[in-house]
């Protein structure tokens, strides 16, 4: 679940601002200029994709006459989230404009440059804009123009407020998942022993176990000393080792009622292929209580474009290492563990927020070894945060594990497995997280409190003699 991290969950790709083609432009141009067809105000189904580099922003505005969102020649220059300003500067060409020209604008003479590129022209109370990561704005803006304060060098400069996303998407639907580029997850390794790997388009790299990545995957090997039992004649190194292997992408949904009420339905998660083999060894000075070892931080900005908006999703993982038990067991363990894995949070309007969780998973020991009674569990896995713009909408916790017991006769101060001593090893999944409050971002009905994502356990036997 390290991957998941690694997945991280989470990329940057399509997230800086670049001009685009003159041909694109005009045709955005004029299709903003033409009147609506008929049939406009029905619902349309977006197509859900990863955006391409030089994302255009997206703008919709109730006083238009179809209301829809539609892309823009602006761009945010910067903001600040303290106090909530932006400045909005214009990409297109002097003389040629993006909207239409306002009824009050004289028919006659010349335009100035400034009355011909101006961004106060295009910018108004009342915009909601949608921008990939910015300036000042590193997990993207959605916002809404509350007053035009003036211009700048860098352009017009704005009061905004939080927005929706149903102030855009309207009663359009849309639904899909993209997988997330491994090379635009940003890595911060927390232990020295941490290699990242992954793969992309045209760029293959190997990690430090000599496996070739696949492609669109993303691998962290770690190795990482344990605490170890300091006093008894059985304690010995303990240590955990081995790869996480994840293929991460972001589940979206969304289906439109109209802008001023809750969609009919809307879904934010993250899902992905999950391959792992690692081992654990020695007796660990475990506890009752789990001692987590975080290993490595990865954080992914992947901007989905769903029709027009270019809707900023933000990846957050926390890799770790986490050991219980009761400080007396001895494991030399080594498996296999592939499967998927599915988290985050569906809406609708009978049921409201609800979660969704869930992990097929299947282990395969390649070498276990169990001495002396006692009890020890070990997870390599991973906390998740996904959220949009910004706000983390949900947290999940991946645990792969593999669990060890066993029960002997006692003699003196350490118990030693006799012919009738039992031990069995087992291995599991614990999937666990909470919907917050921040998932109102797609237009939904504000929650009341956080709703805990469930527990998702599941656990097979591995190898043992007890029954």
């Amino acid at each position: 679940m390290p991957a998941l991290a690694a997945s991280a969950l989470l990329l940057a790709t399509g997230c800086s601002s670049a001009q685009p083609q003159a041909a694109s432009a005009s045709a955005s141009t004029a299709a903003v200029r033409e009147s609506p067809a008929p049939d406009s105000d029905a619902g349309r189904s977006l197509a859900v994709a990863a955006a391409p580099a030089g994302t255009a922003t997206a703008s919709a505005n109730p006083a238009r006459s179809d209301g829809r969102a539609h892309r823009t020649e602006l761009s945010v220059a910067s903001y600040d989230s303290r106090t909530r300003r932006a400045v909005i500067s214009s990409n297109e060409t002097p003389g040629r404009a993006s909207s239409p020209p306002s009824p009050s604008a004289s028919p006659s003479g010349p335009a100035s440059p400034s009355a011909s590129a101006a961004p106060r022209q295009r910018t108004a109370v009342g915009d909601v804009i949608a921008s990939a990561p910015a300036p000042g704005a590193p997990r993207g803006l959605l916002a809404k123009v509350t007053k035009v304060i003036g211009e700048t060098e860098q352009g017009t400069e704005v009061q905004t407020e939080p927005a929706r996303l149903n102030s855009l998407l309207g009663d359009d639907t849309a639904k899909g998942s993209v997988p997330v580029d491994p090379a635009s997850f940003d890595v911060d390794t927390l232990l020295p022993d941490v290699d990242v790997s992954w793969a992309g388009t045209g760029d293959v790299r190997v990690g430090s176990e000599g496996a070739t990545v696949p492609l669109g995957s993303l691998r962290l090997d770690v190795r990482a000393a344990l605490p170890t039992v300091t006093q008894g004649s059985a304690s010995a190194n303990a240590s955990v080792e081995g790869f996480v292997q994840v293929a991460p992408q972001v589940d979206f949904r969304y289906g439109g009622e109209g802008t001023d009420t809750a969609p009919a339905s809307a879904y934010l998660g993250v899902s992905g292929e999950w391959t792992s083999g690692w081992s654990l060894k020695g007796r660990a000075g475990a506890s009752a209580a789990p001692t987590r070892i975080p290993f490595a931080t990865l954080h992914a900005d992947p901007v989905l474009q769903v029709g027009p908006v270019p809707v900023v999703v933000n990846l957050d993982l926390t890799c770790y290492v986490e050991i219980s038990g009761d400080g007396k067991i001895t494991v030399d363990v080594e498996q296999k563990l592939k499967g998927d894995f599915k988290a985050g949070g569906t809406f609708g309007l009978d049921r409201g927020w609800t979660p969704v969780s869930s992990s097929d998973m299947t282990s395969t020991p390649v070498r276990t070894s169990v001495t002396t009674a006692g009890g020890v569990k070990a997870a390599l896995g991973a906390e998740a945060g996904v959220g949009l713009y910004g706000s983390v909408g949900v947290l999940a916790d991946l645990a792969p594990y593999v669990r060890g017991e066993g029960t002997a006769t006692v003699t003196g101060t350490d118990a030693v497995f006799e012919a009738d001593g039992s031990w069995a090893l087992y291995g599991g999944v614990d999937l666990t997280g909470t919907l917050r409050l921040q998932l109102t971002i797609f237009g939904t009905p504000v929650l009341r409190k956080d709703i805990p994502l469930g527990t998702l356990h599941r656990e097979w036997k591995l190898a043992g003699n007890a029954p």
